[in-house]
C-alpha cells in the first residue's frame, strides 16, 4: 500500500503542479496583453511584395 499511496501523491502533485503552471502562463499572457495592445496597422510602409 506504500508504493500505491507514494504513486498517488506523485501523481497529484504533477497534475497541481502543472496546473498551476499553466494558470501562471495565463496570468502572465493576459498581462502582456494589456501592458502591450495589439494595434492594427493604419498605413503601408515600405515595399509591398506581390
Amino acid at each position: 500500500m506504500e508504493t500505491f499511496s507514494n504513486g498517488i501523491v506523485i501523481m497529484l502533485v504533477g497534475m497541481g503542479g502543472t496546473l498551476v503552471s499553466l494558470l501562471g502562463l495565463t496570468f502572465l499572457i493576459d498581462l502582456l496583453k494589456r501592458l502591450l495592445p495589439y494595434r492594427e496597422e493604419t498605413g503601408k510602409k515600405g515595399k509591398e511584395v506581390a
